[in-house]
Parts: structure tokens; C-alpha cells; sequence
């Protein structure tokens, strides 16, 4: 089924007072609006069926983790029945579709426009010189993409990008195709998102995971839920945070915004039950204020002699430098940076101190400032000045955003490989892998623009829109001579294209692979079968391991790997995985257990994987936003109605907003200030080192946001955040802290 083009027209804007509860009846009719409505009332039916249950598929959505133990049917939230309704879509993107309509024409439609044309059904090329994608087989895709690489005149010429919505067996097949060619550019959507908690986790406790499980919310006492907004990017997660709630947990909200999903929650499966109240305490705290936050609380615990002084002593290392550090901190100055009163901070401070059952939670928030390092080494610090971790009801807590985006680093997607991980892998492969460290994903656009890289090809994602400083990454891929794209719907990294581009169409999560089955990793670091029960889209679709495999196969015709013959049976690939990868031994059995298995996770046990074999304090300088008169610090953000770069409407229920998102919320006070006026159309401008960035018409929202901030949406607003603007230690873009002020429209 095709749908002839039509240009929408601009939505306008519908304001609402925000709820102040998530979930209940309309996030009930929000999911099976769409899941019903879109997929049909059988096909949707079936697709929720099977979600999340034990023989089922792994939702396509957060990595949220499932029950270890008995599941409910509903056993998904409003945005995994939007994930699968948009896959689920009867809607078909065919050869006909890009005949009818040029690349110039489909780049003017709405990134919403683009989604809902519905799945890409044949491997589609654009010549050099052509207006318009057209049709041609596998084997000759495959060819021309091999061609290309070897034509290249080092392997690191080439980029092979991943997005978290690859299997592992995707995954582990891709990253030793990569290196088998010879190179370890690498990028992932981990390098956006949560490298900042990597980074900061691996050098003060050992491992770049989480170290709770979905259990541990039930034993917790306090939770800290920071720079997150669950109900809308992690909805069932606000189960957890209220079985904790009912369990007698106290918690602690700390985010610029009072989300709704922070404040109550009704569980739409209890139908005649009221309302959970989940925050006890919400701090709104400034656009990264977060260290000087988390610092406070650790100069409150300090002066209440609330330390876990045998824990510190025994467990760690390095306290005095952050001891002498904290006791020579001023309270005004963490007040000032914080935005935080500082009675509300000692009364933050008093709930972790009646306790060492600690949860950390957080996600884009700390993770996407220049400084995110820090922020997530201060939840460090503090969790070890209470001593908690290894124990039940106790550990940090990143949560994902994307289904499997850990499994693929577990799996090797990483540009930066131990060498352990490289010497297992040769080992294993009969391979030479490269040891030089390749790109992440600010490198890659970086040497995609200035030459350094020639050829671009993404497993998954939807790169343009999901990468800063829109105009110069778009112009670093068109300077590439081929960017392929393995995708099941259009968007925009479509249409920004290479010298010769190419849309290879693959089966999603939800549908048959021949009876094969794959696994992913959650959150909290479980390895779980995913088997996809409804018929492909098309005939032509290719499952995203077969891809792999074939476009090796075409490209390294002498390998020591048998890439077909470890695409034929799934079976094979976790076999090899299982010599390579620590912890999956007997993979094909333990994965088939219902539940699959956890990997092994040193701190979760009381074991700090640091070379010292304990954990560490780290020192940093409190962060002082200096912001000129008429300046604002922006983040960017999700809507409700949106995961990731997919638009599934333009409903931002819980805060109110619904229709056009190209707007700006800021301080009532400081659009007087300004001497603007609500609803007023004004540009964005942002502020890096004497550059300057325009993103053009939007509308002012007055909003509950601290004085000083502005609130955006992306990817709408990601042409201001400047590419050369990341993280320290993780290059993460730092789209949460763009300086930026707003000019009214001529």
C-alpha cells in the first residue's frame, strides 16, 4: 500500500495546563490509539501479544528491563505500543513511492511526514547525478558497497555506524566485519548518549554499567531519580518507582522541569486505584547545576558525620583529596550554581543519610554537558560515602535509552577495544584486528567533513537527526562518496546523502527471521531471547546478521570467517560470541532459559573492578555557568509523543504542548525581561567560541523553568549545538548546556 504525497499543513500550537499524572486512562488510549489504529485492531492485537513475554520479541523501544520472574500480559507501556505500531504499519515505502517523488521533494516533508509513509519494502540506490532513488537487486547492492571499500585507500576511510536497535548477534557480526577489513571506527549512539556514564563509572568503580537490578528498587530506601524523565522516555520504569513508593522508599526528583511522569503516577492496569504520589522531595534545579548540587549534598553529609567510615576506609581510595575538597567549599557558591535553597539541600542530604540502600538513577540530563563526567563521579562519591553499593537496594542506575544499545558495546561496537576483547576475538576468528583506536561519532563527522573519511554506512538509526550541528554533519556525508543506510522506515539521513547513497530495507524486531531467534542486553545488563512472530513487511527484506554477512562475504572473498555460514544459523554467531565475550559462556542455553541470564557485574557483587580493586573519589571544580546579560543555557529534549529521532505524533501531553514543536520555553519573568511577549515568533541563537548558530521561527512558550534556562526540542534544535561542544573525557555532544539568546524575527 502506497499514499500519494501531500505537504502538511504548519500545526498550531495547543496549550493545555501540564497534568501533574502520568499513565492511567490516556496513556491507556494513547498506545492502543496508535497500536490499533495503525497496525489494525488484529495485527496490533497480535503484536502486543507477544511483546515482552518470555516467547515473544524484546520491545524495540527502551531497555527498560523486563520481570525476571512472572510477567503480565500488558506487559508494555504507550511507547512500546507506538514502537511496534509504527513497524507494525500496513503502509508500504516501495520502488513506485521513489519514482513518484524526488529526493528534493521528500527532503521539504516533516520528519513526522517522512515516518509515517510506512516501511521500506527494496534496496534502493541514488546514482551520482540522479533526482530520484531507484530499485536494484541485493547481490548488487552488495557488490557496489564492497567496491567502494575496496577501493578505498585505507580501511580507515570508512565509518560503520550502529544504532541500539541491533541485535547482538547483529552487533558481534558487524563489529568483526569492521575489523576484519581492518579498521576500528566504530561509532555508536552509546557516544551521544551514555559515554558520559561509561567513562565516569569505569574510572571510579570498574565497569561502565549499572550495577542495580529491577529487584533492588523493592529493597531501596531512597531513590534519586536525576536529569531523567521517566514517563516519557522510560514509562515503565514509573512501576518500579512505585512498587518502590509502596514499599516505604523515599524519593528524590532532581530535573529544570517538573515532569508529570516525576510527580504522580497511576498505573493503568489498576483501574480502580487512585494515584501514587512519587516524589517526596523535588529539587528544581538549574541546566547544570547538577554538580554543584550533588556536591552540597556530600558538604551536608560531611557536617552531619554521616559517613561510612569502616566502608571508606576498607572499600576506597582517595578521600582525603575529595574530603579536603568539599570541606573547602562555600555554600553560597553551591546555592548560586545549584539554584537550590540550601535547607532543601540539607533536607535532601538527611534522607541519604538515614540509609545505605541508595539508588542513583539518571540519564541525558547529567550525561550531555561539557562537565558530564563529573556529574555522574559525584554520584559516586556520594553512594561511597554512604557505602552503597553491593548490597541489596543499593547502586548506580543509568538507564538506557535505546533497546540494545549496551549489548552492542558488550557485543565489540566501541571504537576504543580493550585488548583483551581484540586478543579473544583474533583468537576465536583467525583475524588480525586492528589495535589503533578508530572514531567515535563526533570524530566520524569530523573526518567525514574534512576528508579524513570517504564512505559512511549505518546499521540502523537515523544519523543526521540524531547528531549535533545539523548543517555541518549534513555537509560531512554529503562529501563522503557513498553513505548506505540499513534501515525498516524512511527519514531524513535518507535524504542527506553521498556522492552515490544507498537504503538497504531489513526485517524489524517484530517479524519472522525463518525461525531464527536473537538476544539483547536490558539496562541492568540481562541477555534475553527476542523472536519476531508476524509476517516481514516484504519479501525482499533481509534480517540486519544476513546483511552483515553478505556485504562481508562480497568484500573479503579470502576471510578465515565463514560470514554465510554463520548468518544460516544464529546459533553460530553466539557460539563464537560465547569464546570471545566474558560471561556469555553456554550462551545458546542460558539465553534460552526463560529470562535469560545476567552478566557478570563486579560492584553489583562487592567487587570494584579497578586496578587497585577499589573504589575511587574523584575531585572536580565546581561548575559556574557565567551567562552574559541575555544569554539562556538550553537543553534539548524529547516530546512525549516522540522516541528517540521517531516522531509518532505532535501530542506533548504531559507538559501541555500539542502541534507545532518548534518552540522555546522560558522563565514568564524573563520573557518580561526580554520585552517579549508568549506565543511570539523569535530565532535561537547559540554562542561557541565566537561562533555563532541561527535556527530560525520559533514560538516562546512561558514555562515553569528556572530563571536563565530555555527548553528545546531536538531535533529541531540541534542545528545550535555546536559539534566541537562535547564532554570531557567522552566527547558526548553536549546538548544540554548550549548557550544561546533569542532575537525577535524582523
Amino acid at each position: 500500500m502506497t499514499k500519494a504525497l501531500t505537504i502538511p499543513e504548519p500545526a498550531p500550537l495547543v496549550r493545555k495546563e501540564p497534568p501533574s499524572v502520568a499513565g492511567g486512562l490516556p496513556a491507556v488510549v494513547s498506545g492502543m490509539k496508535h497500536a490499533l489504529g495503525q497496525a489494525g485492531i488484529v495485527r496490533g492485537a497480535r503484536l502486543l501479544r507477544t511483546l515482552n513475554q518470555f516467547d515473544g520479541y524484546d520491545c524495540p523501544g527502551c531497555a527498560w528491563p523486563d520481570p525476571d520472574g512472572e510477567r503480565s500480559v500488558f506487559e508494555f507501556c504507550e511507547n512500546g505500543a507506538k514502537a511496534i505500531a509504527e513497524e507494525g504499519t500496513p503502509l508500504r515505502v516501495a520502488p513506485e513511492f521513489f519514482a513518484r517523488h524526488s529526493v528534493a521533494e521528500l527532503a521539504a516533508q516533516s520528519d513526522l511526514w517522512l515516518g509515517k509513509q510506512g516501511r521500506l519494502t527494496h534496496p534502493m540506490v541514488l546514482r551520482p547525478g540522479a533526482s530520484h532513488y531507484a530499485p536494484l537487486p541485493w547481490d548488487e547492492a552488495f557488490a557496489l558497497v564492497a567496491d567502494k571499500l575496496r577501493s578505498l585507500k585505507t580501511p580507515d576511510e570508512a565509518v560503520f555506524y550502529t544504532s541500539g536497535r541491533t541485535s547482538n548477534e547483529a552487533a558481534f557480526l558487524y563489529q568483526l566485519f569492521a575489523r576484519a577489513l581492518g579498521t576500528n571506527n566504530l561509532p555508536d549512539c552509546s557516544n551521544m548518549c551514555h559515554e558520559s556514564s561509561g567513562t565516569g563509572l569505569s574510572e571510579t568503580i570498574g565497569i561502565g554499567k549499572g550495577t542495580v537490578r529491577l529487584d533492588d528498587f523493592l529493597h531501596a530506601r531512597v531513590i534519586v531519580v536525576i536529569g531523567q524523565n521517566p514517563g516519557t522516555n522510560h514509562p515503565r520504569m514509573l512501576t518500579a518507582l512505585q512498587q518502590a513508593k509502596r514499599a516505604g522508599a523515599k524519593i528524590v526528583s532532581v530535573n529544570p522541569l517538573r515532569e508529570a511522569g516525576l510527580l504522580r503516577f497511576k498505573h493503568p492496569q489498576e483501574v480502580f486505584k487512585g494515584a501514587t504520589d512519587l516524589t517526596d522531595l523535588f529539587l528544581q534545579v538549574r541546566i547544570n547545576g547538577d554538580v554543584a548540587l550533588l556536591q552540597g549534598l556530600g558538604k551536608a553529609l560531611f557536617e552531619s558525620k554521616a559517613v561510612d567510615e569502616s566502608f571508606v576506609r576498607d572499600r576506597t581510595e582517595n578521600y582525603l583529596n575529595y574530603s579536603a575538597h568539599i570541606e573547602r567549599s562555600d555554600w553560597a557558591d553551591i546555592v548560586f550554581s545549584s539554584g537550590i535553597r540550601e535547607e532543601s539541600i540539607r533536607e535532601a542530604a538527611a534522607l541519604l543519610a538515614s540509609t545505605d540502600r541508595i539508588i542513583f538513577c539518571w540519564a541525558m540530563g547529567l550525561t550531555q554537558h561539557e562537565n558530564a563526567v563529573d556529574n555522574v563521579r559525584e554520584i559516586v562519591n556520594l553512594l561511597l560515602l554512604r557505602g552503597a553499593f553491593g548490597k541489596p537496594g543499593a547502586g548506580v542506575c543509568p538507564v538506557r535509552g535505546h533497546s540494545n544499545v549496551q549489548g552492542d558495546r558488550t557485543m565489540g561496537i566501541w571504537e576504543k577495544p580493550k585488548p583483551a576483547f581484540l586478543d579473544a576475538l583474533d583468537k576465536a576468528t583467525g583475524i588480525s584486528a586492528p589495535r589503533k583506536h578508530g572514531l567515535d561519532t563526533v570524530e566520524a563527522i569530523h573526518a567525514l567533513h574534512d576528508g579524513r573519511a570517504k564512505l559512511f554506512f549505518a546499521l540502523g538509526g537515523n544519523f543526521v537527526s540524531a547528531t549535533p550541528d545539523t548543517d555541518y554533519t549534513a555537509a560531512a556525508l554529503r562529501r563522503a562518496v557513498l553513505t548506505a543506510h540499513v534501515s525498516t522506515k524512511l527519514n531524513r539521513s535518507h535524504l542527506v546523502t553521498g556522492e552515490t547513497a544507498l537504503i538497504l530495507p531489513c526485517l524489524g524486531r517484530t517479524e519472522r527471521d525463518g525461525g531464527q531467534l536473537v538476544t539483547t542486553e536490558n539496562s541492568m545488563g540481562v541477555v534475553q531471547t527476542s523472536r519476531g512472530r508476524m509476517p516481514p513487511a516484504s519479501e525482499h527484506l533481509l534480517s540486519e546478521p544476513a546483511i552483515v554477512a553478505r556485504l562481508a562475504e562480497k568484500t573479503l572473498p579470502s576471510s578465515k570467517v565463514r560470514w554465510n555460514w554463520l548468518a544460516e544459523d544464529y546459533d553460530r554467531i553466539r557460539d563464537l560470541i560465547a569464546q570471545v565475550v566474558p560471561g556469555t559462556e553456554n550462551y545458546n542455553e542460558r539465553a534460552r532459559r526463560h529470562g535469560g541470564f545476567y552478566l557478570p557485574n563486579g560492584p553489583r557483587e562487592g567487587k570494584f573492578l579497578t586496578p587497585t580493586g577499589k573504589a575511587r573519589f574523584t575531585v572536580h571544580d565546581l561548575t559556574r555557568n557565567q551567562l552574559k546579560s541575555g544569554q539562556f543555557l538550553m537543553m534539548t529534549v524529547r516530546s512525549h509523543d516522540q522516541y528517540n529521532t521517531t516522531l509518532y505524533g505532535l501530542d506533548d501531553r504531559y507538559r501541555g504542548l500539542k502541534g507545532d514543536r518548534r518552540v522555546v520555553l522560558l522563565n514568564a519573568e524573563d520573557v518580561d525581561a526580554l520585552g517579549l511577549r508568549e506565543d511570539q515568533r523569535v530565532d535561537l541563537v547559540s554562542h561557541f567560541r565566537g561562533e555563532t548558530r541561527t535556527a530560525q521561527n520559533f514560538r516562546i512558550v512561558a514555562y515553569d523553568i528556572p530563571r536563565g534556562c530555555a527548553c528545546t526540542y531536538f531535533p529541531e534544535a540541534n542545528a545550535l549545538v555546536p559539534a566541537r561542544h562535547v564532554a570531557r573525557g567522552s566527547n558526548t555532544p553536549a546538548s544540554k548546556s548550549v548557550v544561546i539568546t533569542v532575537e525577535q524575527r524582523a
